[in-house]
């Protein structure tokens, strides 16, 4: 998993309220069982006028020049809500995002976004649409999210604080998942198993 430290990026925003996984990655594109391929079906729903994703809707944010290669989502609160299928942070990294800000998220799709490499900032919902101003007024804005210290940049300057958990700020510095994390202290699971053969004498 790539580690996140500090991630300056183009933002685009989708101002929606209660954004679920089912928009975010509609179920007949389950079927695959690797963790890539999933962006192109990103918000199918929204990107496309047609079932086959042949024809983009011009409308929808995603779909407009101006944020081509956008990294960072701006939405509003409940992102992330239904399901707890983790396709939805899968498509969301796979289409090229590092991180969603939101002033909220559901819990589920909250923990799968960091096992997954994906960084949720919730800020207050104040703070978001002075972002989500900042980036509808000037083309190209960009925006800086700091998981040193734990603060997101406007387009502006402005600098807002956010928390995350010590575990998981540990594990998105260090790109570590679950697995990794395990691996992470494999001396030790070592020494316990070798200690533990003769326990059993």
């Amino acid at each position: 998993m790539q580690p996140f430290t500090t991630h300056t990026g183009l933002a685009v925003m989708i101002d929606s309220t209660n954004i679920d996984t089912d928009q975010i990655i509609p179920k007949q594109f389950l079927s695959k069982v690797t963790r890539d391929g999933f962006g192109v079906h990103l918000f199918h729903d929204w990107r496309y006028l047609d079932d086959a994703g042949d024809v983009p809707n011009p409308e929808f944010s995603l779909n407009q020049p101006r944020y081509k290669g956008a990294s960072i989502l701006l939405a509003q609160e409940n992102f992330g809500c239904g399901s707890s299928r983790e396709h939805a942070p899968w498509a969301l990294a796979d289409f090229g995002l590092r991180a969603i800000i939101a002033p909220s998220f559901a819990d589920i799709f909250y923990g799968n976004s960091i096992n997954n490499g994906l960084l949720p900032v919730a800020l207050t919902h104040a703070q978001v649409r002075q972002l989500m101003d900042e980036v509808a007024a000037e083309a190209g804005a960009q925006i800086t999210v700091d998981l040193t210290s734990c603060k997101v940049i406007s387009p502006s300057g402005a600098e807002f604080s956010f928390t995350l958990a010590e575990s998981a700020r540990h594990k998105l510095l260090n790109g570590l998942d679950a697995i990794g994390l395990t691996l992470s202290h494999a001396a030790q699971i070592s020494q316990y198993e070798t200690q533990i053969q003769g326990w059993r004498r």
